[in-house]
């Protein structure tokens, strides 16, 4: 690989007698990742049905390494949500964000959704989760992902981080932003960030990066912690930003992340001399199995100071119009084979789409978003019919009406192509043999939506998620 010689000389500086052994790495194939969507699945039970080879990703209490003959974005289970295909060391931020159930979190810049949908599963359900990406073409992408994983608890939002200041000022427990950046960690990854590199280097992201920390930072909460993460080397993306992030408050301090023998500290002797930086982890390819990254968590202010929402008008309890007494009555109707009871004062009406809206309830007059709280479906023709999204934040057992098929069962594979699908008394349960709206799960977790007349299964799998 011909890298850049001003990189190699940055590089060079950074890791001294390091240097040839990074250059070693970087002819070395890359690792591949998944980690576990504990939101559906626990790890333990994830490792007794995984259908092919991983081994630990040491630093990742969910995260696996798989070999790159592997082809798991086309396994059922991924399908089912069941993980999130993702670099190793792309993992780590989220994972040293300490988000708690509860929490509001923000991923400020969160396409295509790695990193967002790990915070979604550290929050189980409750609290709120912001994930914003100013490109609305790469928020669809988020969406689906959000969608994927069965998270209830979200907004999308695609807005510029002035605006959504305007809007969330000391409202945020946790913060993540993974900064639009040179990508030098990812040269072996993708080598056409090397021409991208030439094109808008260490300079240019700098400077965006400091735009994005100074509309950033108001948005947390006194207490609350932000954890901001690159995939470069560079010191001027990476330690100086984090200097330039601390000079903006004064109570805003680093804090120790949960260590690993592989990850590298700060380096405050190539930026302000701070050695407070030395708390900022650096993960190199030639010390650990995974691509570059950087990452500093900071709080701000004293943790022991008591909670609460300050600031803006993005706060809890705003007035929820509820539903009409039409939409109730068909809503229910169609809940009477579902278990999981929905609290139906969080179900809003917008012209005939039925979503089903976190407890924290922001106002979102004036934001441009995609989604807001859990699509559930659709008013048509005077019923409901349930939306891909639902199928996907349901736990098989919350849904009476299910075909059950392994996933060495062809027709699930059939089924994920769009195909009208024949069916035995004994795919059903005893419920779903009287016909209608019908969960189709593989080995006991949700795929999607099928309509059941006779034996035939009309497929209402979402078509633009269809295997092809």
């Amino acid at each position: 690989m011909e890298l850049p010689q001003k990189f190699c000389d940055e590089m060079r500086r950074l890791l001294g007698d390091e240097y040839p052994d990074y250059l070693s790495s970087m002819e070395e194939k890359r690792k591949y990742g998944l980690r576990v969507n504990t939101l559906k699945i626990s790890v333990e039970e994830f490792l007794e049905i995984c259908p092919f080879d991983v081994t630990p990703i040491p630093y990742i209490n969910n995260g696996f390494y798989y070999e790159d003959k592997v082809q798991p974005a086309k396994h059922p289970y991924y399908f089912a949500g069941l993980y999130y295909l993702q670099d190793p060391s792309a993992m780590t931020p989220a994972s040293r964000l300490p988000v708690e159930p509860g929490d509001t979190v923000l991923d400020l810049c969160a396409a295509p959704g790695g990193k967002a949908t790990e915070l979604a599963a550290k929050l189980k359900g409750r609290g709120l989760l912001v994930a914003n990406d100013i490109s609305s073409k790469r928020a669809k992408a988020l969406l689906k992902n959000i969608e994927l994983f069965g998270v209830e608890n979200s907004f999308i939002v695609t807005e510029y981080p002035a605006k959504l200041r305007e809007y969330f000022t000391g409202f945020f427990d946790k913060i993540l932003i993974d900064a639009p950046c040179s990508g030098e960690g990812m040269f072996r990854k993708d080598p056409s960030m090397i021409r991208a590199w030439e094109q808008n280097g260490p300079a240019f992201y700098s400077r965006l990066q400091k735009e994005i920390l100074e509309q950033a930072l108001p948005m947390l909460k006194e207490g609350g912690m932000l954890l901001y993460s690159t995939c470069t080397f560079s010191v001027m993306e990476d330690e100086e930003s984090v200097e330039y992030l601390l000079s903006l408050d004064e109570d805003l301090r680093l804090v120790e992340m949960e260590g690993y023998c592989g990850f590298a500290k700060g380096r405050p002797e190539l930026a302000g001399g701070d050695l407070e930086l030395e708390k900022c982890v650096r993960i190199f390819p030639h010390k650990l199995d995974g691509e570059g990254h950087f990452l500093a968590l900071l709080q701000k202010g004293d943790e022991t100071k008591p909670e609460g929402k300050s600031g803006g008008p993005m706060l809890a309890g705003t007035k929820r119009s509820g539903l009409g007494r039409g939409d109730r009555e068909l809503f229910e109707t169609f809940s009477e084979h579902v278990i999981r009871k929905f609290d139906l004062s969080r179900i809003e009406n917008k012209n005939g789409m039925l979503y089903y809206m976190p407890e924290i309830l922001p106002q979102l007059r004036g934001l441009r978003f995609l989604r807001s709280g859990l699509f559930l479906g659709e008013i048509k023709k005077k019923r409901f019919e349930p939306s891909q999204s639902l199928a996907m934040a349901l736990r098989a057992e919350e849904y009476r009406k299910r075909a059950e098929f392994s996933a060495e069962d062809d027709r699930v594979l059939r089924y994920l192509k769009g195909e009208t699908l024949n069916l035995e008394k004994e795919d059903l349960t005893p419920e779903a043999q009287e016909g209608g709206w019908i969960l189709v799960c593989v080995d006991g977790y949700p795929l999607g939506w099928g309509k059941l007349g006779g034996s035939v299964l009309k497929n209402k799998y979402h078509p633009g998620w269809r295997l092809m």
